[in-house]
């Protein structure tokens, strides 16, 4: 799958994410605790997967962004810890806390997805112009 058609299959899966958000104001909570734990398990499917590809991306691209992944995974495994130290404790103070900081990783989170969106397009359009640019010198030849 070339890079570009990467892109648009990011954008359907934010597309999905969005509507998924939206219908979940209307779920009750044991159906919201349902969607997050099968939102959690893709989660994690799709981090061993990454990580799994870790080896081959590190290959084809730069250390950078290998070290990007690797730091992700971190916060991810960060996050999934403390949301599982956090689920035991049922003070309502301590429940309200929770919620503001899940909030704020959600944000974190968000705000990485387009920060890395940004990257990708950034490579892609550089990648569409190396590939011109090389055509170009073959044809020169």
């Amino acid at each position: 799958m070339s890079a570009s058609e990467q892109l648009y299959k990011l954008a359907d899966r934010a597309k999905q994410s969005e509507e998924n958000i939206e219908r979940a104001k209307e779920k009750s909570q044991a159906d919201l605790r349902s969607q997050v734990q099968q939102a959690r398990q893709s989660s994690q499917q799709r981090a061993a997967e990454l990580k799994g590809d870790a080896g081959v991306a590190k290959a084809k691209a730069s250390t950078w962004w290998g070290d990007v992944q690797e730091d992700w995974n971190q916060h991810i495994a960060k996050i999934r810890a403390n949301v599982d130290d956090r689920k035991a404790d049922l003070d309502v103070k301590h429940a309200e806390h929770r919620a503001d900081s899940a909030e704020d990783d959600a944000e974190a989170a968000v705000d990485f997805a387009y920060a890395a969106l940004e990257e990708a397009e950034y490579a892609v359009l550089d990648a569409a112009l190396a590939r011109l640019d090389a055509d170009e010198a073959v044809a020169a030849r």
